[in-house]
């Protein structure tokens, strides 16, 4: 039995394997197809959908692991699709090198986070996939391929539905520290600056918890001081104290008294300070997630989040909510077919229900507004579009199905989740 992270999406399949070798990855992939097994990929499973449930073929990446090749000259780094960003990041340290911008979890594999556009925040960066200058895929038929043109604008975002990923070739930069600055101030001053914070900062985001007053702020910059005496301890009180064990504390009480939820959510809110800290680049984009949730984000047109979020806070209030939303920001970008920043600087809004705690009403409450707003989903979290409710949300969806169908005539690697979205 497989589960992911959340523990919540579960499945069986006849076979699982982890191979090796690109050529066994062919091999696993020609014989599932004889036997008419759907084959779907896993790296770390932190996916919240149904990404990958199959009762087929269910192949690992964990063992295409590792750095490739590297080239100083040009920044270029190949990587094997299965190796997690946190080996990633050390690997690249180690030459100098870095990614331009990352997500909050660094455990993902390469694959299963470019694949799903996983983000981070800056409104001057794009999404995972945008570092992707090429990449490998093995074919439904067992063709080794390296994508260009068309076929790498519709690989890199593919949720897997093309074939199985092998290797990319990303665009680095040079290692660069960053300074990090958390407040807290009043949600109004957020929305009403929201535009100047975003732009203000290399990368921004905040957190806002349902019936709080007040956001919770992080900016990030560049810099070329270094480290700060004593700044890790801060980290560890914000970033496992606070984040993990007392939010699971807070959570686990607002689970048993549903209706103390408003009074423990203030009192989380209350305990965040203002505290500083400079550290190389992934150990700051990167905090550790301990505390099991489901999740759903949208990714809204940047100029409506102000307008959207006091809604969303509403509906959350509504379902009793004891868990914070979210929000970052995107750069516009069309390095990929089925970006959802795709042609638009974009606010991503990610809701979040604690384990244990009902989140359907509330996340179909969230995707109705998101819909309302034309909002689209990201790739590795809940919702329930299907393909003629997302078609239209895609200028290229039509070329990206012209690729699907060519690499992949058969549905080899259309389990439900697929053939829902994507039909």
């Amino acid at each position: 039995m497989w589960r992911n992270w959340t523990g919540d999406q579960v499945c069986t399949p006849r076979h699982r394997v982890s191979p090796a070798s690109v050529d066994e990855v062919a091999s696993v992939v020609v014989s599932a197809a004889a036997r008419g097994d759907v084959v779907r990929v896993v790296g770390a499973g932190h996916a919240f959908g149904d990404n990958v449930v199959t009762d087929g073929t269910l192949v690992s990446l964990d063992r295409l692991s590792g750095l490739l090749d590297v080239d100083p000259a040009t920044g270029l780094v190949r990587v094997a699709a299965g190796t997690r960003l946190y080996a990633v990041n050390e690997l690249l340290d180690a030459h100098g090198l870095a990614l331009a911008n990352l997500g909050d979890i660094n455990v993902q594999s390469v694959a299963g986070a470019i694949s799903t556009a996983t983000h981070g925040t800056g409104a001057a960066f794009g999404n995972l996939a945008t570092f992707v200058e090429s990449m490998e895929i093995v074919t439904a038929a067992g063709d080794v391929v390296e994508l260009d043109g068309d076929d790498l604008r519709a690989g890199r975002v593919s949720v897997g539905a093309l074939g199985v990923v092998t290797a990319y070739t990303l665009r680095t930069v040079p290692a660069f520290r960053l300074r990090e600055r958390r407040d807290r101030m009043p949600l109004v001053t957020v929305l009403r600056d929201f535009d100047a914070f975003a732009d203000g900062s290399d990368h921004f985001e905040f957190f806002v918890f349902p019936y709080a007053d007040r956001a919770l702020t992080k900016q990030l910059e560049r810099t070329q001081d270094l480290a700060q005496p004593g700044s890790e301890r801060r980290a560890y009180f914000d970033e496992v104290i606070l984040e993990n064990k007392v939010l699971d504390l807070i959570c686990r009480a607002g689970r048993r008294f549903p209706s103390q939820v408003p009074r423990l959510n203030r009192l989380v809110t209350s305990v965040a300070s203002p505290s500083e800290k400079v550290n190389v680049g992934h150990k700051v984009f990167s905090s550790p997630r301990e505390v099991r949730f489901t999740e759903s984000e949208w990714a809204f047109p940047r100029e409506v989040l102000p307008e959207v979020l006091p809604r969303i806070l509403r509906v959350a209030e509504q379902h009793g909510v004891n868990f914070p939303i979210e929000v970052r920001v995107v750069a516009a970008d069309s390095e990929s077919m089925l970006s959802p920043s795709y042609g638009r600087a974009t606010a991503y809004v990610a809701v979040h229900a604690y384990q244990g705690m009902p989140w359907q009403a509330y996340f179909a409450a969230v995707q109705a507004i998101g819909v309302e707003y034309a909002a689209r989903p990201h790739w590795g979290k809940r919702h329930t579009l299907d393909a003629a409710e997302l078609s239209g949300r895609y200028p290229e969806w039509d070329s990206f199905q012209a690729v699907r169908r060519r690499l992949d005539p058969a549905g080899v690697f259309a389990n439900d989740h697929v053939r829902r979205i994507f039909g």
